[in-house]
């Protein structure tokens, strides 16, 4: 029973009571060798998002330009240091999140966010395709206010976009980001070390019109 999956999220009341201690991760990324827990580099940025299976997230991330540093973790919910089954139970409230350490000289928060909406579908609540449960729900969990700017003005002009194309209603939470906890060691790096392995996630097909064009905005 203690693994039986959650239809909703739990409360304070009835998630699960987790541990002190936090679960035996990788201390660097497998691809690059850089430290998972930092330190990072000064004045380089942080981003966090939940859009499915974090296996294939991470990778979507560690390729993108700019981004120095990715890991697979658990945020947005209430257990402290979950392990993986019991995320899975749905009885934590967190997502399967990827958290994205990137140079800002080199990329932005607004590029990041368009690899986001691009590469899931955020209209399909607590799932992601055949992944089915609430921590595969699709996931912004902002570090500061510009970051929850962004993310807000692009998931409006995503809207626009998706309305258009005849989609539905994007169903992403955007809230302040909480604690974040790596996830187990072989979850790290997963595709990199399972070449083949299991990705689980897709796009739209909707292009998004954001990134440079929503921070020129935010700066106007």
């Amino acid at each position: 029973m203690l693994f039986e999956k959650a239809k909703d999220l739990p409360t304070a009341q009835t998630a699960l009571p987790g541990r002190d201690q936090p679960v035996r991760t990788d201390e660097v990324h497998f691809v690059n060798g850089r430290p998972l827990k930092g330190p990072h580099p000064e004045g380089f940025q942080t981003a966090i998002f939940g859009m499915g299976c974090f296996l294939g997230v991470e990778r979507v991330f560690w390729q993108a330009p700019g981004v120095w540093v990715t890991s697979a973790g658990y945020a947005g919910g209430i257990t402290p240091n979950p392990s993986y089954e019991e995320v899975c139970s749905g009885r934590t409230g967190h997502t399967e999140a990827v958290q994205v350490v990137f140079n800002p000289v080199e990329t932005s928060y607004g590029e990041l966010l368009k690899t986001f909406w691009e590469n899931h579908d955020p209209t399909q609540g607590m799932r992601q395709g055949n992944d089915v449960g609430t921590q595969y729900r699709s996931a912004i969990y902002y570090l500061n206010d510009e970051q929850k700017a962004e993310a807000e003005a692009s998931r409006d002009a995503y809207q626009a976009a998706l309305s258009a194309a005849g989609r539905g209603t994007i169903t992403t939470e955007i809230l302040p980001a909480g604690p974040y906890y790596f996830a187990e060691d072989y979850h790290q790096g997963y595709l990199a070390k399972n070449p083949g392995g299991y990705c689980g996630i897709g796009g739209t097909g909707v292009t998004c019109p954001v990134g440079v064009g929503v921070s020129a905005d935010l700066e106007a």
